[in-house]
């Protein structure tokens, strides 16, 4: 099964391709998007991309995740990454995003996040979402309740960040609340 294309308003999320790699380097390479991420390294290295593109495919086909390039829909510039990291056995999955620096406060990520969503919830047929991030990154915070993610609690020290500990907020939303929403 191929992993399929979403469109919203402004919005493709479509599978990366190894030609986003550069992009993706430079983007997810920007020391702000690394310090605000649970998961991006920095540096970002050469080959990195590359590495992280071509695991994409065995994922989605196995049914553990399911990545998004989020591109711009009248330029086809990529702008940033959404997934579901998916537990079969529990019908749930984690919703992560990350949105380059330059495209910050235009509601991408929002946008993203609610395609994706409605994907989990209608073609994946998730129960349950989930996801956190660090508390000093309230933007991402902002885009979980846009969507009506409900506040789970707070994760104390719960990750280690480049030798500090740090705080996640945890986030979720059901099926039945989605639908209601």
């Amino acid at each position: 099964m191929n992993q399929p294309t979403l469109r919203s308003q402004r919005l493709l999320l479509r599978p990366f391709s190894l030609d986003d790699a550069s992009t993706v380097q430079e983007l997810a390479g920007d020391y702000a998007i690394a310090d605000t991420t649970l998961m991006i390294p920095h540096p970002y290295e050469d080959g990195m991309a590359e590495q992280w593109i071509s695991e994409h495919p065995a994922q989605f086909e196995k049914g553990t995740r399911a990545v998004f390039a989020i591109v711009l829909l009248e330029t086809s510039q990529l702008v940033g990454a959404i997934s579901l990291t998916v537990d079969k056995d529990q019908h749930k999955a984690e919703l992560g995003y990350w949105v380059g620096r330059p495209f910050w406060n235009r509601g991408y990520a929002t946008e993203a996040a609610r395609l994706t969503v409605e994907y989990g919830f209608d073609q994946l047929q998730l129960n349950r979402i989930s996801s956190r991030y660090l508390v000093r990154n309230p933007a991402s915070g902002r885009v979980m309740q846009k969507i009506g993610m409900a506040h789970e609690g707070t994760l104390r020290q719960d990750t280690i960040k480049w030798g500090q500990y740090e705080d996640l907020h945890a986030y979720g939303l059901l099926r039945d609340d989605w639908v209601k929403s």
